[in-house]
């Protein structure tokens, strides 16, 4: 195997340990969270998390991406890179801080922990995104376990012992944050590299001129992703969009895989741009992947019943219906990033904006007819046709500068088979719905069986090495 594949395979081993550990402790987390917090506790809380994610990148210019992308550039030097970085983070942290004292002078609810909680996840983004840009992805792969752990911890405290309802979920997420930062600040010794001698105005206004187009396309992806969840707040109301914030948690599995892969993707991507055979390594590896894809996402829709009455309380237990077409969301969605990270690896980041512009036009407009008419089903189904949007846009867009060939045969059939699973879920019930189902997941391994043969032969080497 080519030293470029082994090395994506490597580092998508390690980061599987990291997020297979994280989003295990995440996932049994929901139980805790749907049987100590009410639908309308939970949908706000998910509304706050929700605001947090938009208002990263947009407080700190981004700067985090302009971090990755710099300092894997051998051309500069890595302690400038994080200087600038830092010194950015600080100035957008004190505006926020800034505003936040504002809107809590003013009883606007929750407005300090959501302003903490923006503080504590711009310096984790930068943080980490600098040590996976230098090369520690291991330690970026056990911080991820660590946060999960850290969360767990404290919401298992402030949830079921302090009985702290709603304030609690947000301490723990808070006070998990800034040890895991502390964590990686001491654990690579990023304080040897901040100085103010390290500051580099010129990197600056470069990094800068990287990162700034990233932050509409970030608030676009997010409002492509996101605004569902207002929609569904000022149609129908909190309780449903906490019944919705449930139904997005079963897809974290399939999110998994993606994270999986998409962490070790945004390295390979950046290292193998400038080479001769990048069109076709950048091909081998999506036609492997979308494959991946459609196997989890064949699994999650046939374990998808049983497994909401273990983990959700009877009252959320309803709320399997809208994962299915959240499941979709998160797939097409994945398949767009895949090719976001070209316009990375090219410093063409514009290109991200103006293709997810379009996504994110559709899904507003897919909200205003589906969700009043159809509910909450309406929100997934314009989430997923506009991330859909979003990948066919991007393939034809990212022709300029690398043509991807991809096996459409396979891809389509695999995309009938995913529907036809979907239909079964809500047309049939008990053993002829299982029976039915469990056929087409055999017909989904049968179809990606290459995929599958060369996946299980090399996690067996692995294991056994």
């Amino acid at each position: 195997m080519q030293s470029k594949y082994k090395k994506l395979l490597n580092n998508s081993v390690i980061f599987a340990v990291g997020s297979f550990g994280s989003k295990l402790v995440n996932f049994f987390l929901l139980p805790l969270y749907t049987y100590t917090l009410s639908k309308s506790d939970y949908g706000t809380t998910d509304i706050v998390q929700t605001t947090v994610n938009l208002l990263v990148p947009i407080v700190s210019l981004s700067i985090f991406d302009g971090v990755l992308r710099f300092s894997m550039d051998g051309s500069k030097k890595k302690e400038q890179v994080l200087t600038v970085g830092v010194m950015g983070t600080i100035i957008g942290s004190f505006i926020a801080v800034a505003v936040g004292l504002f809107l809590h002078f003013f009883n606007v609810s929750n407005s300090l922990y959501l302003v903490m909680m923006l503080v504590m996840q711009i310096f984790q983004s930068l943080f980490s995104q600098y040590i996976k840009g230098i090369g520690k992805v291991r330690t970026f792969a056990f911080n991820g376990v660590f946060l999960t752990f850290l969360t767990a911890v404290f919401s298992f405290i402030s949830l079921l012992i302090l009985k702290l309802s709603m304030p609690g979920y947000f301490i723990s997420i808070i006070l998990a944050t800034f040890i895991s930062n502390i964590y990686l600040f001491c654990r690579e010794r990023l304080y040897y590299s901040i100085s103010f001698k390290n500051f580099n105005s010129s990197l600056f206004k470069e990094m800068l001129f990287f990162s700034i187009p990233i932050i509409p396309n970030t608030i676009a992806w997010w409002a492509t992703n996101a605004i569902n969840k207002y929609f569904i707040l000022f149609f129908i109301g909190t309780s449903a969009n906490g019944l919705f914030a449930v139904a997005n948690k079963i897809p974290s599995l399939l999110s998994t895989v993606n994270t999986i892969f998409f962490q070790s993707w945004q390295i390979s991507a950046i290292e193998e741009f400038e080479s001769k055979n990048n069109s076709k390594f950048y091909s081998t590896i999506f036609n492997a992947y979308f494959k991946i894809m459609f196997l989890g996402t064949s699994l999650i829709l046939f374990i998808l019943k049983p497994l909401m009455t273990v983990i959700v309380s009877n009252s959320f237990y309803h709320s399997w219906k809208y994962v299915p077409f959240l499941l979709l969301t998160v797939m097409y969605s994945s398949f767009a990033s895949f090719f976001d990270q070209y316009y990375v690896a090219s410093k063409k980041t514009i290109g991200v904006f103006l293709t997810t512009i379009i996504g994110t036009i559709i899904n507003i407009v897919l909200d205003f007819v589906l969700v009043p008419s159809l509910g909450i089903e309406g929100a997934g189904i314009s989430s997923a046709t506009s991330f859909f949007a979003i990948w066919l846009v991007r393939i034809f867009d990212t022709r300029k500068f690398l043509i991807t060939k991809i096996d459409y045969k396979v891809f389509v059939l695999n995309q009938i088979l995913i529907f036809i699973q979907i239909a079964l879920l809500f047309l049939l019930r008990g053993v002829l719905m299982y029976c039915s189902s469990m056929l087409v997941v055999f017909a989904v391994f049968f179809v990606n069986r290459d995929v599958m043969y060369l996946t299980m032969k090399t996690l067996l080497s692995r294991i056994l090495k």
